[in-house]
């Protein structure tokens, strides 16, 4: 399973709220998703707006798989377009939450109970091995910062690719594009810089390969 982390952040680090790229970033974003088996996105994504995981030139793809995670199982529904255009959703939740979940979202989504970690985290790799089930052989992590963290804390991530947008947010309580409760490394994650390339936006297009432990 081949994981990449993908994201656009503020040149200080911030990926919300509200922050978007631009149109050759947008484009970017579907070109990735189209050319992945699956998307997973962490609950707080979803409750903060309404991702449909779209492809190039916003159209549905049919065979793939959009994917939340949820340890409490706080997934809005109501309102929410993924749950009524294409193919219905994957949720991973937290044992104690999926049966209820399950009840909520009746035929509009599947839903996995996946065992928690050490941590009081839910198990990325049984996430992982999951969609590796249903076919998929890479997967794109779009956030937030929260799913970002536990992913590479977790080490299930090979690549980053993040966009550094020409702007600066300064807000204190936004949202990270890595945010956790203790450093990724001692005291760093290592990363090595695959590619480079800057656009006549004014956005760097970066591409980080994770440097794990052998």
């Amino acid at each position: 399973m081949h994981v990449t982390i993908i994201a656009a952040s503020t040149i200080c680090g911030r990926i919300g709220p509200g922050l978007t790229g631009s149109p050759v970033d947008r484009r970017f974003l579907e070109k990735m998703r189209a050319t992945t088996d699956a998307s997973l996105l962490g609950a707080e994504t979803l409750r903060l707006g309404d991702p449909e995981m779209r492809g190039p030139e916003g159209g549905l793809l049919p065979q793939r798989i959009r994917a939340f995670i949820s340890l409490s199982g706080d997934i809005p529904v109501v309102g929410r377009k993924i749950f009524a255009q294409g193919p219905p959703p994957l949720i991973f939740a937290g044992e104690a939450a999926a049966t209820g979940l399950r009840h909520r979202l009746c035929r509009q989504g599947q839903v996995v109970a996946l065992p928690i970690d050490s941590v009081g985290e839910l198990s990325l790799a049984a996430a992982l091995a999951h969609l590796a089930k249903l076919g998929a052989v890479s997967v794109l992590v779009e956030g937030g910062g929260r799913l970002n963290y536990a992913c590479l804390r977790q080490g299930v991530v090979d690549e980053i690719l993040l966009t550094l947008t020409p702007k600066l947010s300064g807000d204190q309580g936004a949202a990270s594009l890595c945010g956790g409760h203790g450093p990724l490394g001692e005291p760093f994650l290592s990363l090595a810089l695959v590619s480079c390339e800057a656009a006549e936006t004014g956005e760097v297009f970066l591409k980080y390969r994770v440097c794990k432990e052998k």
